[in-house]
């Protein structure tokens, strides 16, 4: 793959995605060579030849090289590119075959230990329930975009919490267990919120 996950069309806009993605693959790597308490961002920037303050201008804190999720932007155009007559839940769903065409070969090894990261690491787990709760706004944002209602609807926002929520037992439950194909998992969690949730 030689582009990274909804990378920007500017010659500009690309090298920095490509910088970003760079950043966090160096991250990532050392995390799971040395730990993550005992990486530090010097070590970061060292291995993906920048300098600190380099660093700090793509990501805040050592925590968000693990939390940036660049997944989120390619999800919510592929189920906004859905047909106008699905559901926002059935338009999610659709969107399991586009995220499995990204996560191929060495993108979806990468994806799949950096989730494992974040709800394995005490601090990243608790630091990503604040990003869960960003996600919220951006599913309302895309079940107002299909729906033609307003962001700040009760139902829309309620749709927008029930994934969220749904998508958190998921990935708990793989992270778990790192044999499982966290796809699978998501579509069968999509698909249960679908059902209307029955037990």
């Amino acid at each position: 793959m030689t582009s990274s996950p909804g990378e920007p069309t500017g010659l500009r806009e690309r090298k920095k995605a490509r910088t970003r993605a760079a950043i966090q693959r160096h991250a990532l790597r050392l995390f799971r060579e040395q730990g993550y308490a005992a990486t530090t961002v010097d070590q970061i920037a060292a291995a993906a030849e920048i300098s600190p303050s380099t660093f700090f201008r793509y990501f805040p804190t050592k925590e968000e090289t693990v939390l940036y999720d660049p997944f989120d932007p390619v999800l919510i155009a592929a189920a906004l590119a859905q047909p106008a007559e699905l559901s926002p839940t059935a338009a999610l769903r659709a969107t399991v075959d586009v995220m499995r065409e990204q996560l191929t070969g060495e993108v979806g090894e990468q994806e799949r230990q950096r989730q494992q990261l974040v709800f394995q690491e005490p601090e990243l787990r608790t630091a990503v329930m604040d990003k869960f709760a960003e996600g919220i706004d951006l599913l309302a944002g895309l079940a107002a975009e299909r729906t033609g209602r307003a962001r700040d609807d009760f139902e829309v926002r309620n749709w927008a919490g029930a994934v969220v929520g749904v998508i958190m037992a998921a990935f708990l439950g793989a992270a778990a267990d790192p044999g499982v194909d966290t796809l699978v998992v998501l579509d069968r969690a999509v698909a249960h919120l679908e059902a209307g949730l029955p037990l």
